[in-house]
């Protein structure tokens, strides 16, 4: 069985590596012959840190299913000339700070202080570029709210999350999410087991054959199967893993 795990909320929190608990509960669950496919809203430059170097060699999709690693070559989506251009009309209109990563370099205009500038290119392997020098723009983050300006994002042919608690707004090219970016690797409907806590992991969710939410995020949680809380993580992995190990054999 495929499990599928997002990082931020599910299986590390506040920005830290995976706590040993989690990596012992993830190598149980490859023992048992399981694979592990990691999910993050993060580009994939930020996603490695976070996890321990066993790990890199594992397929990954990255910023909502705009970047694809497997066999450490990435393959990204991009957002078309014709919505870049609306987006950057967008940004300058109402002086928004933003985060845009292309391939590896990005451009970040917001507040040092913001959780967010923490988690950007820890190991410093990539340049902080102006805007116009970017060599593409695979992923945005608007640091705003307002439901005018998410009016106004809604008409352009992108995919948008609002992550209300941290005020940003997070923009996708059009047909790219999670979902997505796991059928271009390959992963089928029903075939899979999700792990997330956000907005941007109900598409998982729903195609997932059982999908666990972390948390009590108000809309995600009603599209899992099951709800935990941080504390529970790990044992429902190896929960889970025993339960599709079983199961196989069974239809073995």
């Amino acid at each position: 069985m495929q499990f599928v795990f997002d990082l931020d909320g599910t299986i590390c929190f506040k920005g830290q590596p995976l706590p040993q608990e989690i990596c012992a509960a993830l190598d149980g669950c490859q023992a048992m012959g399981h694979e592990i496919i990691f999910a993050s809203a993060r580009p994939i430059r930020d996603l490695l840190p976070v996890l321990p170097e066993k790990y890199h060699r594992l397929r990954m999709v990255g910023g909502n299913g705009a970047f694809r690693n497997e066999d450490g070559s990435i393959d990204v989506n991009s957002f078309d000339e014709s919505t870049c251009k609306q987006l950057f009309n967008i940004i300058n209109t109402h002086e928004l700070p933003y985060l845009i990563d292309s391939s590896w370099d990005y451009s970040y205009t917001g507040e040092e202080t913001h959780p967010i500038y923490q988690n950007i290119d820890p190991l410093k392997s990539a340049k902080n570029v102006p805007i116009d020098l970017l060599e593409n723009v695979v992923k945005m983050v608007l640091f705003t709210s307002d439901p005018e300006i998410q009016k106004s994002l809604e008409v352009l042919p992108l995919t948008l999350h609002l992550h209300q608690n941290e005020g940003i707004l997070d923009l996708s090219p059009e047909g790219i999410d999670k979902w997505a970016g796991l059928q271009q690797l390959g992963l089928k409907a029903n075939e899979f087991i999700a792990f997330g806590n956000d907005s941007n992991d109900i598409c998982i969710f729903e195609a997932a054959k059982e999908s666990i939410c972390i948390g009590t995020h108000p809309v995600a949680k009603q599209h899992a199967t099951l709800q935990i809380t941080e504390d529970e993580v790990a044992k429902m992995i190896l929960r889970m893993s025993d339960k599709y190990l079983l199961q196989e054999i069974e239809v073995k």
